[in-house]
């Protein structure tokens, strides 16, 4: 087996290309427009404003752990059986997901729903496999940061959308995400032509490989990938600290409210897609994947350690904006050009897989990296958080920069090794 695309050449590339733009896009923005009225809808059903935070917080780590549970299982099953019939599987699936919980009725139903459209979660890595199928290597980190730029306008447009829609109707941001989610699907079903040529499949499903740690276990057994996926949780943690703690410390150190923290999380989006879609097709030609990575992770710890000395020393808005830019900058560098090299370490046939794998792998940084902030910022120091996101930095930075990894070139030619499926 090799890391060669044929399907890149076909002459529906294009037309693929186009479709996994618009599926992306609605892919993120679905996901995002029901974000501003979650705490209103939930409010509906408990008995004590008090629990609301708790019932919400229940939601969204049900809803994350489902999915780190099943995106190892759906990445294998899109390689034995083709990218399509997940993404089509995954669209019908959220929808019944996201119309269980505008419907609602009891916490119980709302939490069904959440677990529906957890358990269906494949979408972005069998898109992220799509995308490597179609692409050639030397151009998969360009594609992963314009994709990464994609779900990034996704990102901004779904939460305002959903804002403007609840003005209408509380419920009516749901049912459009319902109604996303099934268009995605439809549009699978007739406009997607399947990407993974029934020759480069897997041959069969071995059962005790498809849960999570046994998805990591052989990952992290690779030479090829064990630097890059250490470089990628490294990397990963620190930004679900910032991610999930930077509106309470703009509100306890300098003393933001909502609309400049809104505006300085929107400025957040657009370095994304300027950097992904943009900035990255200038600087991979001159500096390479492994360049463009180590810089991004520079980066990112001179912007954790702005934030550190925010929470720490000088309680300086500017302090704050310029390193919140710069984490936020780096982070869109060096995780795009990382899923485009890892993409260059394992076959056509593995491509499901390994998406799934670090699908579930986000989703693991997604339910440990929100409670270590908390615990870190209210029982340690404010900075505490920023402190240890920098020293682990440090330490992605010294792992990645002597990773040893196929170049886009070498993996035209050279088998990669694989475990039995």
């Amino acid at each position: 087996m090799t890391t060669e695309s044929p399907v890149a050449a076909r002459p529906d590339s294009r037309r693929a290309w186009a479709m996994l733009i618009v599926i992306t896009m609605l892919t993120t923005a679905g996901m995002t427009v029901v974000l501003p009225i979650l705490p209103f809808v939930v409010l509906r059903y408990v008995t004590e404003q008090s629990s609301l935070a708790v019932w919400v917080g229940v939601l969204e780590t049900v809803n994350a752990l489902c999915a780190f549970l099943v995106a190892p299982i759906l990445g294998r099953v899109s390689d034995r059986y083709g990218r399509r019939p997940v993404i089509i599987i995954a669209g019908f699936g959220a929808a019944l997901g996201y119309l269980l919980f505008g419907i609602g009725g009891s916490i119980g139903m709302l939490l069904l729903g959440r677990i529906v459209q957890g358990l269906t979660a494949g979408d972005l890595p069998a898109l992220f496999a799509y995308l490597a199928d179609i692409t050639p290597p030397e151009k998969r980190a360009r594609r992963f940061g314009i994709l990464g730029a994609l779900s990034g306008i996704g990102t901004m447009v779904g939460p305002a959308l959903g804002g403007l829609l609840a003005a209408i109707d509380i419920d009516l941001p749901v049912f459009v995400t319902a109604a996303i989610a099934a268009v995605i699907a439809v549009l699978s079903i007739f406009l997607l032509p399947e990407s993974l040529a029934p020759e480069k499949r897997t041959a069969r499903l071995q059962l005790t490989a498809l849960h999570p740690f046994a998805a990591f276990r052989d990952a992290f057994r690779r030479p090829q990938l064990r630097a890059l996926l250490t470089g990628f949780v490294l990397v990963g943690i620190p930004f679900g600290f910032f991610v999930n703690n930077f509106s309470v410390l703009a509100l306890d150190s300098i003393g933001w409210g909502a609309t400049p923290i809104g505006l300085l999380t929107a400025a957040v989006g657009i370095v994304d897609i300027v950097i992904q879609g943009l900035l990255l097709g200038v600087l991979l030609p001159r500096i390479g994947e492994r360049g463009v990575i180590v810089s991004g992770i520079v980066a990112q710890a001179a912007g954790l350690l702005g934030l550190a000395l925010v929470a720490s020393l000088f309680g300086e808005p500017w302090l704050f904006i310029v390193g919140t830019l710069a984490l936020a900058a780096g982070q869109g560098a060096a995780t795009a050009t990382m899923d485009g090299v890892m993409s260059n370490q394992v076959g056509d046939d593995e491509q499901g897989w390994l998406a799934g794998t670090a699908q579930s792998l986000s989703s693991a940084i997604g339910i440990v990296a929100p409670l270590l902030a908390g615990a870190l910022y209210a029982g340690v120091a404010h900075a505490a958080p920023y402190w240890l996101g920098l020293a682990m930095m440090v330490v992605a930075a010294v792992v990645v920069a002597r990773a040893r990894f196929a170049t886009p070139t070498a993996a035209n030619r050279e088998p990669t090794a694989t475990t039995a499926t």
